[in-house]
């Protein structure tokens, strides 16, 4: 009810629009200072397509919000004594409830021709009728609910629950879902019916010190019983189910069978993981899994306590299972574990969430950038391996061709091998030391990118090639003519969207460019501003903290990677020289 619509909010908005689901709009915070329903209204009608349909107004706002009018039955929802009672509609707000309910009942109205009639005959509409009409237009996505709150004083979250309960389509009217036959690759439906073959989907996994896994799903067809024992079809593997249970806060409610629509927890599943299918064996089906977004950002961590480095990878194998967007891998050339996530705030959240739920205490160093390498000109240069040591010797000959491809062209290796100059046995050797060699970089240490590498000539010893002469040979070849291809760096851009107080536009905005950022786009909504921006990830490791004290703790911002750019020359000097002495000091 302050920032308006935000970039989480359009992202959540396109995917409810892909998945056609239904929808109600929750403004919260209505009890923070700068909380105004009627402007958050505008920004979301300017912002979101969709007919905008209030069901309540508030009553007071910021440090004087009481509660709501529910437009519907006309009765007021106020916080009194610690609790949310009914009540008449107090004066001050009556007319500007009568005036949205007006506009409700013509919104109800519109949806049904004979509601409709009524309608301009009579000059007004029922309760019941106008729920019924509510309930259809929600349904088919005609009209958007829009609801207040304050969640923190408990004021407008019971009246949307009972919203969703008695207005929202139940699972039947979604009709069936649709999956993958594991078997056959063919499609499969499911009706919600509690009478056909089990389908359900794993959306959560909850790891608890004391019980071990939780694995939260929801069921899409069928019954899903206690004491049982389901497929995991994504994984094809067999899993017992023990005892069932509905999760409630922290604790769990025993269940003997959960239906079409119902969202249940399990616990102790061996194989199951966000995303899978959990299905009756005989009738198998894999539902669409959960698409996560790449991590944007990673930091290097270590134990402060020596000894901690497998209580170290048991922690984020545990809480990777809960958060599939926390990645996490151990770095060969810089010897350093990487934590990915989608900022910086995300990674600090699981740190601190290592510390406090597995006792694990690390240090977190600055990111390593995944900067990329590739080549802007053209080179055919000669990479050959002579080694004798005695008896047999090592030899392998080639002549490579580089140049580079269109910007996110990825890798193309051509066999441009004729009158069997290398013999075929040894092509494949060829590229994978070419691929090798790009997987460890060659200016910087960083994965080599859109490059075309094309084999046209070399020479072979009978007794002496082998399969890794002509790998050795290939990378040592490919290393030669990628200095000569007229290297650069490729560093990762961002989508960036600020939000921030209209006053502190033009810091903002200045903040940005000085960051080698592009402003592509600025959005005034009242006394707030969004500006969208492309910024190097690079110059974006210390946003967070700078955003804050710019705008004193009343700025946000959001970022997802977009592409990448090659790095100015003067920049790149320093990364090059950076990334030497990390590997100096490695080896």
């Amino acid at each position: 009810a302050v920032a308006g619509v935000q970039v989480q909010t359009e992202k959540v908005w396109k995917i409810a629009n892909e998945y056609a689901l239904p929808r109600v709009i929750v403004l919260n915070r209505m009890d923070r200072e700068r909380a105004d329903f009627f402007r958050s209204l505008e920004s979301l009608q300017r912002r979101l397509k969709g007919r905008l349909c209030p069901l309540q107004v508030p009553v007071g706002s910021e440090a004087d919000f009481k509660g709501v009018v529910d437009l519907i039955t006309m009765k007021a929802l106020l916080l009194a004594d610690g609790k949310v009672k009914e009540a008449d509609i107090p004066g001050d707000v009556l007319d500007t409830a009568k005036a949205w309910r007006e506009k409700l009942a013509e919104a109800a109205a519109e949806t049904d021709d004979d509601l409709l009639a009524k309608y301009l005959e009579e000059g007004s509409i029922g309760e019941g009728e106008m729920l019924k009409a509510l309930g259809r237009a929600i349904a088919d996505g005609a009209l958007i609910p829009v609801l207040a709150a304050a969640a923190t004083r408990s004021i407008g979250v019971q009246p949307l629950m009972d919203f969703i309960i008695d207005e929202f389509p139940s699972p039947a009217a979604r009709g069936e879902v649709e999956g993958i036959d594991p078997r056959s690759k063919a499609a499969v439906r499911r009706a919600a019916d509690s009478e056909a073959p089990l389908s359900a989907l794993v959306f959560k996994t909850i790891s608890d010190p004391h019980v071990g896994k939780l694995s939260v799903f929801r069921v899409y067809s069928g019954t899903f019983r206690s004491d049982s024992q389901v497929l995991n079809a994504s994984r094809d593997a067999r899993e017992r189910v023990g005892h069932l249970g509905w999760l409630m806060g922290k604790t769990q409610k025993p269940v003997e069978a959960l239906g079409p629509g119902e969202i249940g927890v399990l616990t102790k599943l061996k194989d199951t993981l966000t995303g899978d299918t959990l299905c009756d064996e005989g009738h198998p089906i894999v539902l669409p899994g959960i698409t996560f977004p790449e991590p944007a950002i990673s930091f290097a961590i270590q134990p402060k306590t020596r000894g901690d480095e497998d209580k170290i990878s048991t922690a984020l194998h545990r809480m990777a299972e809960e958060d599939p967007t926390l990645h996490h891998h151990f770095d060969p050339e810089t010897k350093q574990l990487l934590v990915s996530g989608m900022g910086q705030l995300h990674v600090e959240v699981a740190v601190e969430r290592m510390k406090r739920k597995y006792n694990v205490d690390v240090l977190v160093l600055p990111p390593r950038i995944p900067y990329k390498e590739t080549v802007k000109g053209r080179a055919e240069v000669q990479g050959k391996y002579k080694k004798q040591t005695g008896g047999r010797g090592q030899y392998g000959d080639t002549w490579l061709r580089i140049e580079p491809l269109q910007r996110s062209g990825g890798f193309e290796f051509v066999d441009d091998i004729f009158g069997g100059a290398i013999p075929r046995n040894f092509i494949p050797s060829v590229e994978k030391g070419v691929r090798d060699c790009m997987k460890r970089g060659i200016m910087a240490g960083y994965p080599v990118v859109d490059v075309k590498v094309t084999l046209y000539d070399g020479s072979y010893h009978d007794v002496d090639s082998s399969d890794m002469a002509f790998q050795i040979a290939a990378s040592m070849g490919l290393q030669k003519g990628f200095m000569e291809a007229h290297p650069i760096l490729l560093e990762p851009i961002m989508n960036v969207e600020v939000t921030a107080p209209a006053d502190h536009a033009g810091d903002v905005i200045g903040d940005l460019n000085g960051r080698r950022g592009r402003i592509v786009g600025m959005e005034p909504d009242g006394e707030i501003v969004a500006v969208r921006a492309q910024v190097p990830m690079a110059e974006m490791l210390t946003y967070e903290s700078t955003l804050r004290s710019m705008t004193g703790g009343r700025g946000a911002y959001s970022m997802e990677p977009s592409h990448y750019e090659e790095v100015p020359a003067h920049t790149a000097e320093k990364v090059v020289a950076a990334a030497k002495a990390e590997r100096d000091k490695v080896h």
